[in-house]
């Protein structure tokens, strides 16, 4: 029995009518496209935020980073061999930074510290534990969101992205600094 014998002539009709009037395609291959982040379906609105959130309390706004979401930003200039491999934590690690456990004013000095120490001894690649979240009392990751937006401002942040699963996963960050 074929298999177009199969499928009943009132099934196919229903079919058809469903799918409607159907055109055939020029170019019927498939391009494989590459993962992409969330990050790009955010609302675009100009929002001001501060280079250090000392006076910004946990309460004051709601991040717009959820706890699996994969973080990844690269500066002017960066070449997309060098993005690629930090993505693949081809680099080594040379100092890490774990924020678990800290207050929102404590971490961005203590991000302060790390990143003017790791400039000053040449560090090239850093880790940093910022978690998921997922024990904070909102259940929202209030510190990863806001390591995000420190990141991005910072002129000596070449590239970061979240690090592998060996590595922290969603929970932490490779960070690429300029020499």
């Amino acid at each position: 029995m074929s298999k177009r014998s199969r499928i009943s002539d009132e099934d196919r009709a229903l079919f058809r009518q469903a799918a409607g009037e159907v055109r055939r395609m020029e170019d019927d291959r498939a391009y494989p496209r590459r993962p992409r982040s969330t990050s790009h379906l955010r609302d675009r609105t100009p929002v001001v935020w501060p280079t250090d959130s000392r006076g910004l309390a946990e309460s004051e706004w709601t991040p717009d980073v959820g706890p699996g979401d994969v973080l990844s930003f690269t500066g002017a200039g960066v070449q997309r061999r060098e993005t690629e491999r930090l993505r693949r934590g081809r680099y080594r690690v040379e100092a890490d930074l774990d924020l678990h456990g800290r207050t929102v004013a404590d971490a961005s000095a203590a991000l302060d510290r790390f990143l003017e120490d790791s400039r000053r001894h040449g560090r090239r690649c850093v880790r940093i534990v910022h978690g998921k979240g997922l024990g904070s009392p909102s259940g929202q990751p209030i510190m990863k969101a806001h390591i995000d937006r420190w990141l991005r401002n910072r002129s000596e942040v070449l590239a970061f992205c979240s690090a592998t699963p060996p590595d922290g996963g969603t929970g932490a960050l490779y960070v690429l600094l300029r020499r």
